[in-house]
């Protein structure tokens, strides 16, 4: 039985709309829940982009959905820090809470100062954070030299259960990659076949856990609306990889989606006025074999969004 969750965008929408949109997708029959953890938005448009580690706490205290975040150690955040932050939301809320780990956006990450490291090292450097996390959540004292320095670090509080740490991919490279360490898979919507080669890569190099999808899409009355949400906000978050990695700052992102087309959006986001053409791609991504589906409406503007498919989609899928 496929879960469907809410996924919540920082930096789209203010932290306490956010909090509010949350809590009112619980009441709407939603199973769980995942955010973004991102320095910057990717277009002025968006606006936004809150904490999202002091937002987690709030948001699991004022629901009971799980609660995940995607999370890039070894630059913007030293992953003995990010393992005290799993650890304390692990220990305060059991069961509820994993991490998604990545090797991040240039976007995000020059805030540091630091130079932006070829993919290659961005994920030594990641597998060497793992590696870190792993060890203080145990209860080790780490000490490391290497892609990432630490000191003698030793978590003091530690939860219980582990909070699983799942690894992000959009490549099946990067996701055969991940099944050497990670406890589970998030990726997002793509076409089928590039889903089922993902499926496949990571289990097939013995990949483990469950396996989590987040979907792109834009709902509203009218398909004019649905269609002029999504070309305005998610315009800029159309590029693959290596360009979404290495874009600098808002004003590159803006300047080079500044001619795409709602045409071009609709290739990564699922535009619909029809909740039924909502429900029967959902379906699609649920039979490929997905535990997990969390839902991104990019506008920014949720609470109708929750309220729809709390009334049409959410018992269809059931």
């Amino acid at each position: 039985m496929t879960d469907y969750g809410i996924h919540a965008s920082h930096e789209q929408i203010p932290p306490a709309e956010l909090l509010a949109a949350v809590v009112a997708a619980e009441r709407a029959g939603f199973d769980a829940a995942m955010c973004s953890d991102h320095f910057s938005p990717w277009s002025a448009r968006q606006g936004q982009s809150a904490f999202a580690w002091s937002w987690l706490g709030a948001a699991l205290q004022a629901t009971n959905l799980s609660f995940g975040v995607v999370n890039a150690p070894g630059q913007r955040y030293h992953p003995a820090v990010i393992a005290q932050a799993i650890g304390t939301l692990g220990a305060m809320y059991p069961g509820r809470f994993w991490a998604a780990l990545g090797s991040g956006e240039y976007s995000n990450e020059h805030i540091t100062g630091e130079p932006w490291p070829r993919k290659e090292v961005r994920e030594a450097r990641l597998l060497e954070c793992v590696g870190v996390i792993r060890g203080l959540l145990a209860g080790e004292e780490v000490t490391r030299d290497g892609l990432v320095t630490v000191d003698r670090a030793r978590l003091w509080t530690r939860p219980e259960t582990t909070p699983a740490l799942i690894g992000a991919a959009v490549s099946t490279r990067t996701a055969a990659w991940c099944a050497d360490w990670a406890d589970g898979l998030v990726t997002v919507n793509a076409p089928e076949q590039h889903l089922r080669d993902m499926i496949t890569a990571y289990r097939d190099a013995g990949g483990r856990g469950p396996l989590a999808l987040q979907v792109h899409l834009s709902w509203a009355p009218t398909e004019a609306e649905a269609e002029a949400i999504a070309h305005d906000q998610w315009r800029s978050n159309i590029f693959p990889p290596p360009v979404c990695w290495d874009l600098e700052t808002v004003d590159h992102f803006d300047v080079v989606s500044k001619d795409v087309t709602v045409d071009q959006v609709r290739q990564v986001v699922n535009v619909s006025a029809d909740l039924e053409r909502h429900v029967e791609w959902l379906r699609g991504y649920a039979a490929l074999g997905f535990d997990r589906i969390y839902l991104h409406h990019v506008g920014q503007d949720l609470l109708p969004f929750v309220e729809a498919f709390g009334a049409k989609v959410l018992p269809a899928l059931r």
